[in-house]
């Protein structure tokens, strides 16, 4: 069984001993903490709290005492059912709340839930932050109400259609087009709640030819949930003979975009990013950011439109921060995370499909050939495990000497930019591995890198 706790979280299986999983004195411990900083953090008048929830099988379950908790605290609840990760985000913001809770372990397998936490703006708590939830939790520094405060759990079916409407009135969405273009379009939605909300989207863009693959949001994962190319055979199989013009495949919280191509193979999730910021940047230039981890085709594709890209440390809050610090007019995750202030900031593969749907209607072009514009990179992403003992901070320090005369970047780990390539190197904060991402021209090319770093490494211990 596994607990881990982390800034954006607290991540663990179902079942088990206290502290061994996430087990249900887990869950009220963590509520009870995040209620605890809200209170002292927020700067509204009311006690509200967002809570959503993806498909899974466990999450009425943990749904229930999340919601009996925050009530506990003193807290009303505005529980908005099931709904993606970025459809609880929208709520919290349309709700004036004070934060929200997403029970989701996004694209881990169904043993797996989270409590993901959210501040007032509907955007994940930063690093300062988390850690003062954790260290709440940890002292059990949190006070039940009084009988007399308890507060009230009150339903809102509505933000699915409420999220959809707000897609549909960016100003860069296409539905004319969209709806010219006939298109037929596949779905996999794992059976999470992209089922649902993913074909309610295409119908509402015009998209009359929807072939839904693992829709029913019943928890029961058809695959590995994590939209990489080996989980998603089945699509790429339907799609292989032409059946549709384009497919998409989304995580069980529906933060991640994948799309397949008319020909059944993969357009890479990297490319989801590039390919819609090259859309958004054609029509409202400005400038760029993704995460040290991310292709760079995204900031190949900033300079050809003449704007600016700047690079962030792994995780969607610091992408948030580095697009706020730069006035970024896209950003996002090579992961297909698709973050859109224009709608909100938070990875969103509604706007994603929308984006890309009014990209291709436009283009003219098969997804197919739309991949061959941009530019071409492959990315490996590899580790290196080691034992406890070894310090990895002054192995990663160690490395960065070793090529102080090419380009570095070390505010995640150390980022070491070649004329043609890159490798980025980052410890685990929860096991004593090196995780070594390379991008190169080829997939041969970018293993080579890696495999030359992990000999590096090998000789230094």
């Amino acid at each position: 069984m596994s607990l881990i706790k982390s800034i954006s979280g607290i991540r663990g299986t179902i079942g088990g001993a206290p502290g061994d999983g996430l087990s249900p004195l887990d869950i009220v411990k963590f509520t009870a903490a995040y209620a605890t900083f809200i209170a002292a953090n927020t700067t509204r008048e009311n006690r509200t709290i967002v809570v959503g929830r993806d498909a899974r099988l466990s999450g009425k379950m943990v749904n229930d005492i999340v919601v009996g908790t925050l009530t506990a605290m003193g807290f009303d609840v505005i529980n908005i059912g099931p709904a993606s990760t970025p459809t609880t985000e929208i709520a919290v913001v349309a709700e004036k709340a004070c934060g929200g809770i997403i029970l989701t372990a996004s694209h881990n397998p169904k043993q797996w839930n989270a409590l993901k936490l959210l501040n007032e703006d509907g955007e994940f708590l930063n690093d300062a932050q988390g850690k003062e939830v954790l260290r709440i939790a940890e002292e059990e520094a949190y006070k039940f109400a009084e009988v007399d405060d308890l507060g009230h759990e009150y339903t809102n079916n509505t933000y699915n259609l409420r999220h959809i409407e707000q897609v549909l009135a960016l100003d860069l969405v296409d539905t004319e087009a969209i709806r010219k273009a006939n298109f037929t379009v596949a779905v996999d939605a794992v059976n999470s709640v992209g089922g649902v909300v993913i074909p309610q989207l295409l119908r509402a863009l015009g998209v009359k030819n929807i072939i839904e693959l693992n829709c029913e949001p019943n928890g029961k994962f058809a695959h590995t949930p994590e939209p990489i190319p080996q989980n998603l055979t089945q699509i790429s199989s339907l799609m292989a003979d032409g059946r549709a013009d384009v497919g998409f495949v989304v995580d069980p919280d529906v933060d991640r975009l994948a799309i397949v191509m008319e020909n059944g193979e993969m357009f890479v999730e990297e490319y989801t990013l590039v390919s819609i910021a090259d859309y958004v940047l054609a029509h409202t230039p400005g400038s760029t950011v993704s995460n040290l981890s991310s292709s760079r085709a995204l900031r190949d594709v900033t300079h050809r439109h003449g704007c600016e890209y700047s690079a962030a440390a792994v995780g969607e809050v610091n992408v948030t921060t580095k697009m706020k610090e730069t006035g970024a007019i896209i950003g996002g995750e090579g992961n297909g995370g698709v973050i859109y202030p224009a709608a909100h900031y938070g990875r969103d593969a509604l706007v994603g499909v929308a984006l890309f749907l009014s990209l291709l209607a436009k283009s003219g072009k098969k997804v197919s050939e739309l991949k061959k514009t941009y530019p071409a990179y492959e990315i490996a992403k590899n580790k290196m495990e080691l034992t406890p003992e070894i310090d990895v901070d002054a192995i990663l320090a160690a490395v960065k000497d070793k090529f102080a005369g090419e380009q570095i970047t070390d505010i995640d780990g150390v980022k070491i930019d070649f004329e043609d390539s890159w490798v980025h190197l980052r410890k685990s904060n929860t096991e004593p591995i090196i995780r070594i991402y390379s991008e190169a021209a080829t997939m041969a090319e970018a293993d080579a890198l890696a495999q030359r770093i992990k000999d590096i490494i090998a000789e230094m211990i």
